[in-house]
């Protein structure tokens, strides 16, 4: 029997810390409604990303996908640079 590859999230966001060894911070901003007065506003949540030989740096913007649990915090993986 064939194991089946999970479709796994992607998400895009911008690199603001590199000071770990192999981990980058990834703030990812989205938009959110409020429940009650239907306004928008902005939502940044910082994912910690695994980057194998330290490529990435701070302002990069970066595309990284969900992986399985590398450390205690970390369960993404960056995969490529958009600018």
């Amino acid at each position: 029997m064939e194991k089946k590859e999970a479709h796994k999230r992607k998400l895009e966001g911008t690199v603001v810390s590199e000071k770990m060894a192999k981990t980058r911070v990834v703030a990812v901003d989205r938009q959110k409604k409020h429940p009650r007065y239907h306004k928008y506003y902005k939502v940044t949540t910082r994912y910690k990303a695994h980057d194998e030989e330290n490529q990435y740096h701070t302002g990069d913007v970066v595309e990284m996908q969900e992986s399985r649990p590398i450390s205690r915090e970390k369960r993404w993986v960056i995969v490529r640079k958009i600018k």
